[in-house]
C-alpha cells in the first residue's frame, strides 16, 4: 500500500515516520519521532492522489493555517507544517487516548454527568475557534480525544474554513452525514450555529447510544435532518434530567435562529443546569421545522418531470400551445376517472378494516376465542419509574404490583425499575383474576461531592476517594512545584464540591519538589581560561581550573572537563577543566639530571648542559681553546670543571651540587 512506503522514511531529517494511526478524507495521520526535540508527535501527510490537485493542497494548508492560530487546552495543538520532497504534511501533538465515538461504543448510555462534563469541554473549544472566525464544519465523535486524564481534545479541523473566505462549497455538503446541520445538507453557508447542531447530536447520541437518524443512505439521512423530528431523548433513556434534554434539543434545532446563537451563550446553559441540575429552561423540545435559511435545495424529482412537460409543450417556433387536442383531453378524463376510483376504492377499504379492528375488539373475538381460552403475555417494565408504572391504569386492569428489594449500589435513580418477575413475554390466561409481578427497584444514590484534597499525602487522598466506592478511576501525577511539600496535593480535577459519578476519572497532581532549573554544559575544549570562564558564566554554571602537562594540547588551552559537553546539569553546578601547561620537560629525551638524566639539548653540564662556545668541563665538556680539562669525577659521578673555566652566568652553565 502507497500509505506504507512512508513508515521508517524521515521528512526534513528531523521527523522519523513510526507507524500508521489514521486516515481521513484528504489525508493520513502517522506516528512519528521527533529528533530534533526528541518527543512523539502526530503527522497528517496529504494523500499523494489528492497532492496534484492544487485547490486541495490549499485547503490542506489552509487547515494547518486555521488550527495555528488557536491555543486553547480542548484543542490538538499544531507544531509544524512544511512541504518536503513533495509531501505536503503537518506536525501535530500526539494524543494518548482513544476517540469519543469509541467510549461509547464501548460503554453505550453515558451517565448524563459525564455527558455534561465532555459537552461543556466541547463548547469551551469552539467558544474560543469562533472568537477566532473559524468554524469547524465537522464536529462528531470521532473528532474529539479523550486524554488518560477525562479531559477531551477537538482535533481534525480539515475542513475548517475562516468565514473570511466565504466559500459556501454549494456543490458538496462536507462533514459526515449523520452529525451535519439542516444548512449544511441543503448545501448552504455554515455558521458557528452549525457547529452547534453537531453538537447537540453528538449530546444526543451520549445520552441515548443511539443516532438521531437512521437511513439506509447518506441522502435519506441528510433529508431527514432537514425535514423529520427525531424521538426525545428521554423516551429512550427517562434517566436525563429534563433540563438537559432541553439544552440537547435547543441545540439541535432545525431552524437556524431557534438554536442557540453562540456557544458561550449555549455554556451559560451547561453552567447553569451544572450548578442545578433540576432546573429547567422552559425551551420546547419539540423542534420546529420552519425554514430560516435562505440556501437552494436540491430541485425535486416531479419538479424536473412538470419542467420536461412543458418542454415537449413547446412548438418548433417556440411558441407554446395552449389548446390540447380532443384526444388529449379524452385521455385526461380517462386518467382523472381512474385515479378518482382508486382513491374511493382506498378510503372503502379504509373504513372497512377500522370497522373489523372495532369489530374484533368489542365483540368478534368473544365468539371466535372463548375468555377462559384467552392469553395475555407479560409486558416489559424494566427502565421505567416505579411511581409511573403502579399509577397507570391500563396496567392496574391486569395487574398488581409489589416492591422488592432495594438495590443500594445501583447507579440509577431512585424508584429506577431494575428487574422484574415474572419476566417480559411470560403469557398467562386471561382471567378475572390480575397478575401479580415483583419490581426490584433502586434506592437511588445521593450525590457525592469531591472532597479537598488540597495539601494532603497523595497516597491519602487516594484512600479517601476509594472510600467513597464510586470506581473512580484516580490518576496521580508527579509535578514539581517549589511552594509544597513533595508527595503532597496542591491541585485536583475536579475541583473541590463538583459532582462525582461512578467511574469518573479523578486527577491529583502532587508534588515532587522544587523545580530545579537545567541548563546543558558547553564544550570547553580547545579554549583559554578566560574563554572557558566566560562560556560557563554564560549557562548559569561555575568553573574550576586545574592545570597540568599534556603531550598534546597546546599549551595554556582546555584539553580535558569534568562534565561531557551537552549534559543536563542543574544551574551553578561546578565543572572543573583541565589546562595544559605543554609537555613535561621530565619525560622528554635528552635531558640528563644531576643523576644522569640527558637534557632536550644532548648536552652535559654538571646537570647535563653544554656550555657556549664548545668548552668542555671536567667532567667531559670541551673547553673553548679545546683542550680537555682533568677530569676529575665528584662524588656524584658529574664532572665538575675548574673555577676559571666556568661559563659566565647565563650563559646555560650551572654550578655542581
Amino acid at each position: 500500500m502507497m500509505d506504507e512506503l512512508y513508515i521508517g522514511k524521515y521528512l526534513d531529517e528531523r521527523y522519523e515516520i513510526i507507524e500508521k494511526i489514521g486516515s481521513g478524507g484528504m489525508a493520513v495521520v502517522y506516528k512519528a519521532l521527533d529528533h530534533r526535540l526528541n518527543r512523539f508527535v502526530a503527522i497528517k501527510i496529504l494523500k499523494s492522489d489528492l497532492a496534484q490537485d492544487p485547490d486541495l493542497r490549499r485547503r490542506f494548508h489552509a487547515e494547518s493555517q486555521a488550527v495555528a492560530m488557536l491555543s486553547h487546552p480542548n484543542i490538538v495543538s499544531v507544531y509544524d507544517v512544511n512541504h518536503s520532497d513533495n509531501v505536503d504534511y503537518i506536525v501535530m501533538e500526539l494524543i494518548e487516548g482513544i476517540t469519543l465515538k469509541q467510549y461509547i461504543n464501548r460503554k453505550g448510555i453515558l451517565n448524563w454527568k459525564e455527558a455534561l462534563h465532555f459537552t461543556t469541554q466541547i463548547v469551551k473549544a469552539l467558544e474560543h475557534a469562533h472568537s477566532r472566525g473559524i468554524i469547524h464544519r465537522d464536529i462528531k465523535p470521532h473528532n474529539i480525544m479523550i486524554l488518560k486524564d477525562g479531559n477531551v481534545k477537538v482535533a481534525d479541523f480539515g475542513i475548517a474554513r475562516l468565514l473570511t473566505t466565504q466559500n459556501t462549497l454549494t456543490q458538496q455538503a462536507l462533514g459526515s452525514v449523520h452529525y451535519i446541520s439542516p444548512e449544511q445538507a441543503k448545501g448552504g453557508a455554515a455558521d458557528a450555529r452549525s457547529d452547534i447542531y453537531s453538537v447537540g447530536v453528538v449530546m444526543y447520541e451520549m445520552l441515548t447510544s443511539r443516532l438521531p437518524f437512521e437511513g439506509d443512505n447518506a441522502v435519506s439521512i441528510a433529508i431527514q435532518h432537514i425535514s423529520s423530528v427525531p424521538l426525545q431523548p428521554r423516551e429512550i433513556n427517562p434517566d436525563i434530567p429534563v433540563g438537559l434534554e432541553e439544552i440537547t434539543m435547543r441545540a439541535m434545532s432545525p431552524n437556524m435562529s431557534s438554536r442557540y446563537q453562540s456557544a458561550t451563550e449555549m455554556l451559560t446553559d451547561l453552567e447553569d443546569f451544572r450548578k442545578n441540575p433540576s432546573v429547567r429552561f422552559n425551551y420546547s423540545v419539540i423542534p420546529s421545522l420552519a425554514d430560516d435559511i435562505g440556501s437552494t435545495r436540491a430541485i425535486p424529482t416531479r419538479a424536473i418531470s412538470d419542467a420536461e412537460r412543458a418542454r415537449r409543450r413547446v412548438s418548433g417556433n417556440g411558441a407554446v400551445r395552449n389548446r390540447t387536442t380532443s384526444e388529449e383531453y379524452r385521455e385526461n378524463r380517462r386518467k382523472s376517472g381512474r385515479t378518482t376510483m382508486l382513491v374511493g376504492v382506498f378510503c372503502i377499504a379504509l373504513l372497512l378494516v377500522m370497522l373489523v379492528v372495532f369489530m374484533w375488539d368489542y365483540q368478534i373475538r368473544d365468539w371466535i376465542m372463548p375468555q377462559d381460552e384467552q392469553k395475555i403475555t407479560v409486558r416489559n417494565f424494566v427502565g421505567a419509574m416505579y411511581d409511573e408504572v403502579v399509577s397507570n391504569a391500563e396496567y392496574l386492569m391486569y395487574y398488581t404490583f409489589t416492591p422488592a428489594k432495594y438495590d443500594v449500589d445501583s447507579d440509577k435513580p431512585e424508584g429506577y425499575i431494575l428487574e422484574q418477575d415474572p419476566a417480559e413475554g411470560t403469557t398467562y390466561p386471561l382471567s378475572d383474576n390480575k397478575i401479580s409481578v415483583t419490581l426490584t427497584i433502586a434506592a437511588g444514590r445521593e450525590e457525592v461531592l469531591m472532597p479537598d484534597v488540597i495539601n494532603m499525602d497523595y497516597r491519602e487522598a487516594k484512600n479517601k476517594l476509594e472510600l467513597l466506592k464510586l470506581n473512580l478511576d484516580i490518576v496521580c501525577d508527579g509535578q514539581p512545584n517549589d511552594t509544597y511539600t513533595p508527595d503532597y496535593v496542591f491541585d485536583q480535577m475536579p475541583k473541590k464540591d463538583q459532582p462525582l459519578a461512578p467511574g469518573m476519572t479523578v486527577v491529583l497532581t502532587y508534588s515532587t519538589g522544587p523545580n530545579i532549573p537545567l541548563t546543558k554544559v558547553p564544550n570547553l575544549l580547545e579554549l583559554t581560561e578566560a574563554s572557558a570562564l566566560q562560556k560557563l558564566e554564560q549557562m548559569q554554571l561555575k568553573g574550576r581550573k586545574e592545570e597540568e602537562f599534556n603531550d598534546t594540547a597546546q599549551k595554556g588551552r582546555v584539553f580535558q572537563q569534568s562534565i561531557d559537553p551537552d549534559t543536563e546539569v542543574e544551574v551553578d553546578t561546578e565543572i572543573i577543566f583541565y589546562i595544559s601547561l605543554g609537555p613535561d620537560p621530565s619525560e622528554q629525551p635528552g635531558h640528563t639530571t644531576p643523576g644522569g638524566t640527558q637534557t632536550p639539548g644532548g648536552s652535559e653540564n654538571p646537570g647535563g648542559t653544554e656550555n657556549p662556545g664548545g668548552t668542555e668541563n671536567p667532567g667531559g665538556s670541551e673547553s673553548p681553546g679545546g683542550e680537555e680539562n682533568p677530569g676529575g669525577d665528584d662524588p656524584g659521578g658529574s664532572e665538575v670543571p675548574d673555577d676559571g673555566e666556568l661559563g659566565a652566568p647565563g650563559e646555560g652553565v650551572q654550578p655542581s651540587g
